[in-house]
């Protein structure tokens, strides 16, 4: 990881349990329990990082030589995704890269179909289930997920979406949701929909072989994640305090820069089931936690940075945000 790579939010370790139990049924268990060890997911994990999401991906995805890494009902060989680049980047335009994007899953997936339509002057895509078991719903996320950054890197910055829909309930960690995706995200559709937003880039430029190489080899840090934040009023707060001295943003500074009402704040925060506060603590454990897994400073000087008085408070903090020790989290190499 990359000091420049961006903050991005930490999400619950219930967003990838879905994909873990699939993993439990394709991966040998003494080899996912050494994997997930590795990274750091152990048990008593409560918050997963950007990071150790792409480093299970590529992980999983040598390991069982599976690109859609356990999440389908057969593998997806490696390559597939090269081919998949290789067939999109000289499309002539981004509608026909987003068709070529659905002709291709078509002929690889057995249990769901993609279609690609209008909604309103908008393109979505859709995922359609076929199988007679529901779909993964991590797997239905991780192919909306890809044709995003498909789009995104093809246009050469992060496109905007309209909207996601899913075709299941919403569960009890769909705040993560907003992480991932840059708009509203809804539930309980009929179908799975990404719809994209109308000033879609057209014409697209053709890539090269060597940023196709590194896109790939990326995958999949350039597109799991979103890093537009103005689409989630949290998202929004999350970078004024990311911006601040010493996290010391307070809630009538932020409703000030806002031109709105500390109430009126908080009562939109209370909308999308927040608070100020927990924005603040949210900012502060995914520093620490940053600042742990990159080993170049001590605990104490994480806990100075990120606001906490004394080494044993933000142990305590930090314990309660991830369920386990700083020290615990620290790579091996860095414990002294």
């Amino acid at each position: 990881m990359k000091k420049s790579d961006p903050i991005y939010p930490t999400v619950s370790r219930a967003f990838i349990q879905d994909w873990v139990e699939a993993l439990e049924r394709s991966c040998p268990s003494n080899t996912l329990a050494n994997i997930l060890d590795d990274i750091g997911l152990t048990d008593g994990s409560v918050r997963v990082t950007h990071d150790q999401i792409v480093r299970l991906y590529q992980r999983i995805a040598i390991e069982t030589g599976d690109e859609m890494v356990g999440l389908w009902g057969r593998p997806v060989r490696a390559g597939a995704l090269k081919l998949l680049c290789g067939s999109v980047r000289d499309a002539s335009s981004m509608s026909a890269a987003l068709y070529r994007f659905v002709q291709y899953w078509n002929i690889i997936l057995d249990d769901v179909r993609l279609e690609l339509s209008d909604a309103n002057g908008h393109v979505a895509l859709s995922i359609t289930e076929t199988a007679e078991q529901p779909a993964n719903r991590f797997g239905v996320l991780l192919v909306l997920k890809l044709a995003h950054g498909i789009a995104s890197w093809l246009a050469g910055f992060e496109v905007r979406l309209k909207e996601v829909q899913f075709g299941f309930e919403a569960p009890d960690f769909a705040s993560d949701y907003p992480v991932l995706f840059p708009c509203p995200v809804t539930f309980s559709h009929q179908k799975s929909t990404v719809i994209f937003s109308s000033d879609l880039p057209d014409p697209i430029l053709a890539k090269s072989d060597s940023e196709m190489r590194e896109f790939l080899e990326r995958a999949p840090r350039d597109w799991i994640f979103t890093a537009l934040r103005e689409h989630a009023l949290s998202l929004r707060l999350r970078e004024m305090v990311l911006a601040s001295d010493g996290f010391n943003l307070s809630l009538v500074d932020a409703a000030g820069m806002m031109n709105v009402t500390s109430r009126t704040l908080m009562r939109r925060l209370d909308a999308e089931g927040t608070t100020f506060q927990l924005i603040k603590d949210g900012v502060r454990r995914d520093v620490a936690m940053r600042e742990l897994s990159l080993g170049g400073k001590s605990i104490e000087a994480i806990a100075q940075d990120v606001g906490f008085a004394s080494a044993a408070n933000f142990h305590r903090a930090f314990r309660r945000w991830t369920g386990q020790t700083p020290r615990a989290y620290q790579p091996q190499k860095s414990r002294s």
